[in-house]
């Protein structure tokens, strides 16, 4: 397989930072569907953006389209694939679906239905099978049915790509890595002044806007893809991606600072800034917000998750918001403040017009990214 056709997995609302990401690879194609984007490339293309993308949860290559009316027709479907081509007998395999429509109405079902397939076309030509195994198989296929429409997709990731490595500890409900690459990248941060995160938690925002300010690829600090299990990898063609990424990293001047009031967040970003290899470039304190000031003296760009605690009455919720707002005002003139909160009604309490406001999802949660531009002096018209 020299040309794929290719789909990137992301989050909801962050499929056209996906997009803009693919054409700086030189991805073609590119087309924005709901959670995924689709696009075409070649071998090296695939392998860079496993390696590179920041904003992707996996990468899929199309291998199969069929009609997908019955059980009948998935079965034969999959079993029409000559998969020797891909796994041998004695490599591991497993199998995702994702199921909408009233044909199927289990994902269980139909990805046993399509490993059968599988295994029983290894058994009647060879008469011996591959083993299912749902952790780092050699193959990890995935079934997508919507309606009456269904895909044959190989997995070139296998473990989802927000899995970076760098991650040692967690304070309570830490954030995806895709989704805080995707708040900086939609931040429209570049590196070109200082960087805060004043609630910082786990630390994941600040080392995703290191990581973005240094041009390091994301996918540093891990060696397992999918595609580097199957019989066409190409090793020399993955050093050679991996060691052009290394040469264009570059140093960053300005000032990344995460800051907490906890100091349990401070300790666990502080490890977890170790760990990515970038204690250099973050600055991390343990303060509160309301003693926090600009670092640099110069413009720049803040983006803060308040934390969320069911036990916090709403009253003492208005008022925390409401001292959000006060502080940027007070503080960060010039900046371009953001905030990040599943609580649209506390969100109203900062009491500044947002200039921008983006639906995102912190997991199970909706949430609005809305960006604060604090203009020093009256505000232009």
């Amino acid at each position: 397989m020299n040309h794929y056709y290719l789909l990137a997995k992301t989050q909801a609302g962050l499929e056209g930072v996906l997009a803009d990401e693919l054409r700086q690879l030189g991805a073609t194609g590119i087309r924005e569907l709901k959670r995924a984007v689709a696009f075409e490339g070649d071998k090296r293309l695939l392998y860079r953006a496993n390696y590179e993308l920041r904003t992707a949860l996996r990468i899929l290559v199309h291998l199969h389209e069929f009609d997908a009316f019955s059980e009948r027709d998935l079965y034969d479907a999959v079993r029409d694939v000559d998969w020797s081509l891909y796994m041998g007998i004695k490599d591991t395999l497993a199998v995702d679906a994702v199921i909408s429509g009233e044909v199927f109405r289990h994902s269980k079902y139909a990805s046993l239905l399509a490993k059968d397939a599988v295994v029983d076309q290894f058994r009647d030509r060879f008469n011996s099978r591959p083993n299912v195994q749902q952790l780092s198989p050699n193959l990890r296929i995935h079934i997508h049915i919507q309606g009456t429409s269904g895909n044959i997709l190989l997995d070139a990731s296998d473990e989802p790509l927000f899995k970076r490595g760098y991650r040692k500890e967690t304070v309570d409900a830490p954030m995806n890595e895709v989704l805080a690459a995707g708040l900086v990248k939609l931040s429209g941060w570049n590196g070109l002044g200082p960087f805060v995160d004043p609630m910082c938690g786990s630390g994941t925002i600040p080392i995703e806007a290191a990581l973005i300010a240094r041009n390091i690829p994301v996918q540093f600090k891990r060696n397992h893809f999918g595609f580097l299990r199957w019989p066409d990898a190409d090793t020399d063609l993955w050093k050679d991606i991996k060691e052009e990424a290394e040469k264009r990293i570059a140093p960053f001047e300005h000032t990344i600072l995460a800051s907490d009031i906890d100091g349990r967040a401070r300790n666990t970003t502080a490890m977890n800034v170790v760990s990515a290899g970038l204690e250099n470039d973050i600055r991390i304190e343990k303060i509160a917000f309301e003693k926090l000031t600009a670092p640099d003296g110069l413009p720049g760009t803040l983006i803060a998750n308040p934390p969320y605690d069911e036990r916090m009455l709403v009253d003492d919720t208005a008022a925390f918001y409401r001292s959000i707002g006060d502080r940027f005002k007070k503080n960060w003139a010039g900046w371009n403040a953001w905030l990040i909160s599943s609580n649209r009604e506390a969100l109203k309490q900062v009491g500044l017009r947002p200039s921008k406001r983006i639906t995102l999802f912190n997991g199970a949660l909706e949430c609005s990214f809305q960006k604060f531009e604090m203009y020093e002096g009256r505000k232009p018209e």
